[in-house]
């Protein structure tokens, strides 16, 4: 009588993260129990730690590096001079281990060769937009492209029938890749094309991220897939050991289609997305549609990320369709890639260059706002110079802490004259910036440490294309939506203020 109750407890408890959060804090738990048998009584061992620590952060001193992170650990460091050194041995390099690396890059460098900037693409763009496609051509290695159509979603639900439509339409590949796959009314709708397709002998394939979708899949998942014939890869399993590269997640949202449409931005394949499920209020997102060249630098995206984890080919030719024989004359498309495996903060550096240009606004959607001090002064110095700097934030948080930390910001943002919104309706997810009329970018990076720094990204560049209008006039429509904060909203007690620094402090470790 009472089994199946029961047994429908112990399934939602013993469940993947359930179980792995246990595992680590029983590995948290004898490791401090091994750190304080370890030093208790033994001068030579605290001293070595100690030592260990002044090293590291004169270490960190001298490494180029951001500066909030450098600053979270050497204070870490401070707090905890036994314990704090040997800490950021084991989990402060940001960059992924070394086995990861080596596989993704050594994919990287033999595709570099179908990336290559072809001159008469860029060609129309002023000398700043120049620079920055010039910019990622070169660090992010994803070129720019004319004769492509972009279409911008102000919501999911608005782009969900479109990507089922042309999955439908698909006759040679799709590649799907995302952060979160949960199983719903969104996932139910494309799996049942994708089975179709996989059956009438279409390339279907997926990477899902296996932490973002822990919890939204079956355990049986993988196996399902690939009985359907469609082949699947889930990035950086979860394995319940301290390890940094953990740390390290697949963020990206991509979809591709016969290497001539492809959909990135800020929406998941989970019901939320597509308000078929109400979570914090009404979900705001956006996405971004691109049919013709520009494709292509997905089509490289995907599959170097295939390639590095399931070799199945040296030669993405086949993957490559004819040039339109009806180009499109709609400016210039650039999508890109950002990855923790190398030192340059290509997403960043595109957010600040697009702040750099500004003359006379720049718009951000954003649902987290955790930055360091490069980003907080370009954000301020935009503003104190005349930009119209305005960002537009949840109302209704999917974390709390997470809120507060960026309600940190807010006050020295508001004296510098930028303005910050709150949307009222829900969460807000989208990830967008857009400036002067003439530049936007949507993709799926976040204002905050982890996905500027740790995360495999994406994003679109657009100069002087139609949708860069769309992007604006979303933003314009939304804000009477929002309330808008002032300089009065920010007011807090000590203990808040303690609180907000301590979080601002230690960010970059979250």
């Amino acid at each position: 009588m009472f089994r199946l109750p029961i047994v429908k407890f112990f399934s939602r408890i013993l469940n993947r993260i359930t179980i792995t959060v246990v595992l680590v804090a029983l590995q948290v738990a004898w490791l401090l129990w091994a750190f304080f048998s370890l030093t208790t009584g033994r001068v030579w061992v605290n001293a070595c730690l100690q030592l260990l620590s002044l090293l590291m952060m004169l270490y960190l001193v001298r490494k180029d590096e951001n500066s909030a992170y450098k600053i979270g650990w050497i204070a870490l460091m401070g707090v905890l001079p036994l314990l704090g050194g040997a800490l950021y041995l084991s989990f402060g390099n940001k960059r992924p281990a070394k086995q990861l690396r080596s596989k993704l890059q050594a994919v990287d460098e033999a595709h570099r060769a179908d990336l290559v900037q072809q001159p008469d693409q860029v060609a129309g763009l002023d000398a700043s937009g120049l620079g920055m496609s010039r910019y990622l051509a070169r660090y992010g290695r994803y070129p720019a492209w004319k004769n492509t159509a972009a279409r911008y979603f102000a919501c999911g639900e608005a782009m969900y029938p479109q990507l089922l439509r042309d999955l439908e339409r698909a006759e040679h590949t799709i590649f799907v890749e995302y952060f979160i796959v949960h199983t719903g009314k969104m996932w139910d709708g494309v799996e049942a094309i994708l089975r179709r397709k996989a059956a009438q002998g279409v390339d279907v394939r997926l990477i899902y991220d296996d932490f973002g979708s822990l919890l939204g899949l079956p355990t049986d998942f993988v196996v399902r897939m690939e009985r359907a014939h469609i082949r699947c890869i889930p990035f950086n399993p979860v394995v319940p050991v301290l390890s940094l590269v953990m740390n390290h997640r697949d963020h990206r949202k991509i979809v591709v289609i016969d290497g001539r449409i492809a959909y990135t931005g800020g929406v998941n394949l989970a019901d939320e997305y597509i308000n078929a499920e109400q979570r914090f209020g009404y979900w705001k997102d956006a996405a971004l549609r691109i049919e013709g060249d520009a494709a292509w630098n997905f089509t490289v995206m995907f599959l170097n990320f295939w390639n590095a984890f399931r070799p199945s080919e040296t030669d993405y030719s086949a993957f490559r369709p004819q040039h339109s024989a009806h180009p499109v004359q709609d400016g210039i498309v650039q999508p890109y890639a950002d990855s923790p495996l190398d030192e340059e903060p290509v997403a960043e550096t595109v957010y600040l260059n697009l702040l750099a240009r500004a003359e006379q606004y720049v718009y951000i959607y954003t649902p987290y706002l955790a930055v360091g001090e490069e980003m907080l002064d370009a954000l301020k110095n935009a503003a104190k110079r005349g930009v119209d700097v305005r960002l537009v934030l949840p109302g209704i948080p999917d974390k709390k802490l997470v809120f507060r930390l960026s309600r940190s910001y807010y006050l020295p943002l508001l004296q510098a004259g930028v303005r910050i919104y709150e949307y009222t309706p829900g969460f807000l997810h989208a990830k967008c910036w857009v400036s002067d009329d003439r530049a936007a970018v949507v993709g799926s990076i976040n204002m905050d440490y982890r996905s500027l720094f740790l995360h495999f990204e994406c994003g679109v560049l657009l100069q002087h294309n139609s949708q860069v209008a769309a992007l604006r006039d979303d933003v314009r429509a939304t804000l009477p939506q929002c309330r808008e904060i002032h300089i009065s909203d920010c007011r807090t007690s000590i203990p808040g203020t303690l609180l907000d620094s301590v979080l601002r402090l230690l960010s970059p470790l979250m």
